[in-house]
């Protein structure tokens, strides 16, 4: 099966990052991500491989096993780049955190994934 770059990007979220279980989160990451995948995760260290992403994607469902991912608005293409935005919380209640993930694709496998998060309601605010 051939992955669109959009494709791709509902597929992490919800097929690696809101799949509680184990096995289809690992077939997932199987099919999707490079072997090779790098992760920028704000406010962490790089992560690099397929390995790596897996432990991370599981150590977030142990820290938050009831809250689930919703995408928050449709994918963005641009050649091959994909954006998602997406929130984050407890079933059924409104989400904690926003975020996006922006991905850069080839072959239809995700190369190198970012990801921004805050929380819902947070400010901003401006210096100048």
């Amino acid at each position: 099966m051939t992955n669109t770059v959009a494709d791709l990007m509902r597929r992490n979220l919800l097929d690696v990052f809101n799949e509680s279980d184990s096995e289809r989160r690992a077939a997932a990451i199987a099919e999707i991500y490079a072997e090779d995948i790098l992760w920028h995760e704000a406010g962490r260290v790089v992560i690099r491989g397929r390995e790596a992403l897996a432990r991370r994607a599981a150590e977030l469902r142990e820290e938050s096993p009831d809250w689930v991912f919703q995408p928050d608005g449709p994918v963005s293409v641009n050649d091959d780049l994909g954006h998602l935005g997406f929130r984050f919380g407890p079933a059924g209640r409104p989400p904690v955190v926003a975020g996006m993930d922006i991905a850069r694709c080839r072959g239809s496998v995700i190369v190198e994934l970012y990801t921004f998060v805050e929380e819902v309601g947070s400010a901003v605010t401006d210096p100048a």
